[in-house]
C-alpha cells in the first residue's frame, strides 16, 4: 500500500527509549497493542513504518519499527505522526461509538434545525470529548460531546444535532428575559474573576 489517500492518524512518535532503536509510541486505538494490527503505518510524507516489536510500558507504547536500530535514529522521529487509510478502520462499530475522523467536517445544527456551523475538530483535553465547532467567518465554540449536549449524530446525513442550552452555548441567567440572552457564548469558561462567565 502507498501513501494514504484518506488519512487517520493512529498514533505519534513520541522520544527515544533505551538505545536500541526503539520509541514511545501514544497510540490512539482502543487498546495500544491493536496499533500492529493495521499493517504498515505512514507518515504524511508516505514513508512505510513497519512494526517489529511492540509492548506495553505504563501507559505508553514501546514500538521498535524496521529499520530504526539506534537512538540517534530514533530521536529523529520525535513527534512523527503515523497514519492509515480509513478503509483500513472496521465499520463494526457499536451504538454510540464513533471515529473522531468521521466527525469532522459534519454540520452541526440546533434541535430545530437551525445551522450552528461546522465540526471542525475532536478535542479532548483530559475530561472528555469535545466538538469544536467553526461558526462560518466567527470565533469557535467548544461543545461537550456528551449525550445531553449532542443528542443526535448522523454520520449518514452529515449532521449533528446539538442542545444549545446544554451544550452552554445559550447564556441562561435569570436575572434578564430571553430578549436579553446572548446566542452563543464564546469567553472562556472558569469564574468570572479570571476572566470566564462561570
Amino acid at each position: 500500500m502507498s501513501k494514504p489517500q484518506n488519512p487517520i492518524q493512529m498514533a505519534v512518535i513520541g522520544a527515544a527509549h533505551g538505545i536500541k532503536g526503539e520509541v514511545r509510541v501514544k497510540s490512539f486505538t482502543g487498546d495500544p497493542l491493536a496499533l500492529d494490527d493495521y499493517g504498515p503505518l505512514y507518515d504524511e510524507a508516505g514513508r512505510a513504518f513497519t512494526i517489529l516489536d511492540i509492548r506495553m510500558q505504563k501507559d505508553m507504547a514501546v514500538v521498535r519499527f524496521k529499520g530504526v536500530a539506534d537512538r540517534s535514529a530514533a530521536e529523529a522521529l520525535n513527534g512523527t505522526a503515523l497514519y492509515v487509510d480509513r478503509d483500513m478502520l472496521p465499520d463494526d462499530l457499536e451504538d454510540e461509538e464513533f471515529y473522531h475522523a468521521d466527525l469532522i467536517g459534519l454540520d452541526a445544527v440546533d434541535l430545530e434545525g437551525a445551522p450552528i456551523g461546522k465540526v471542525l475538530a475532536v478535542q479532548n483535553f483530559g475530561g472528555g470529548d469535545i466538538l469544536e465547532i467553526a461558526r462560518g467567518g466567527k470565533s469557535t465554540v467548544l461543545v461537550p460531546f456528551t449525550r445531553a449536549a449532542v443528542p443526535d449524530v448522523d454520520t449518514q446525513a452529515r449532521k449533528v444535532r446539538v442542545d444549545p442550552v446544554a451544550a452552554g452555548l445559550v447564556d441562561t441567567d435569570d436575572d434578564g428575559d430571553e430578549e436579553d440572552r446572548k446566542a452563543v457564548d464564546t469567553r472562556p469558561r472558569g469564574p468570572k474573576s479570571a476572566g470566564g462567565n462561570r
